[in-house]
């Protein structure tokens, strides 16, 4: 294929704040693969044996397994750089144990009426707290963490770490906020979660 005109190439490298030079130097590495930098040469041929070695494990291995198993051939690769490659192949292996779900409806109990609707902007402080939690990874294992955050300035006013998630885990936190804001009857004050049994249990 003919090269396009210099003409041509200098307009569009302005455009895209390019140097012409790096566009002809990239125009021809691809014509010529050995003019490649030896990095880019040699992460070619680490993603070949990358790729041999996980689908050969039906594609279950991770990055520390496939780095592993590349060593135990004689490859010499660093373990960064197995992550690397993987990571811009797109390649993951399985992760094993129960996933930690945070949501637990229970259909017999009683269920709040939607008072919000999915309209979380209010017009003032303490009119609507959204409430929910999640969990986080620590070197010891997760915890559990419950927040309580105001809706008109998107802050958290409450919260609290459990390694347990029960009801009153949660109401722990709406506690919190409760004293932090002191919300007075008058501010008609909503307080919105999900179906989550711990928060159907509280109200």
């Amino acid at each position: 294929m003919a090269r396009p005109a210099r003409s041509v190439i200098e307009p569009i490298c302005r455009e895209l704040a390019i140097a012409p030079s790096s566009y002809h130097e990239h125009a021809a590495r691809k014509a010529d693969p050995t003019r490649r930098p030896a990095r880019a040469r040699r992460d070619d041929e680490l993603k070949d044996e990358i790729k041999r070695v996980y689908e050969a494990s039906s594609k279950l291995c991770g990055t520390r397994k496939v780095w592993h198993q590349m060593r135990r051939e004689g490859i010499q690769v660093a373990k960064c750089t197995v992550e690397r490659l993987m990571r811009a192949m797109g390649l993951a292996g399985i992760r094993r144990g129960r996933k930690t779900v945070t949501t637990i409806s229970n259909p017999k109990t009683p269920c709040p009426q939607d008072k919000v609707n999915r309209a979380f902007r209010v017009s003032r402080p303490n009119a609507l707290w959204v409430v929910d939690f999640t969990y986080v990874h620590t070197w010891s294992g997760f915890v559990y963490v419950a927040f309580v955050i105001d809706a008109y300035a998107r802050r958290i006013v409450g919260w609290k770490v459990s390694t347990s998630a029960t009801a009153g885990f949660v109401l722990d936190a709406l506690e919190q906020a409760i004293h932090a804001r002191r919300p007075s009857p008058e501010d008609g004050l909503i307080h919105h979660s999900d179906r989550g049994v711990q928060y159907l249990t509280m109200n």
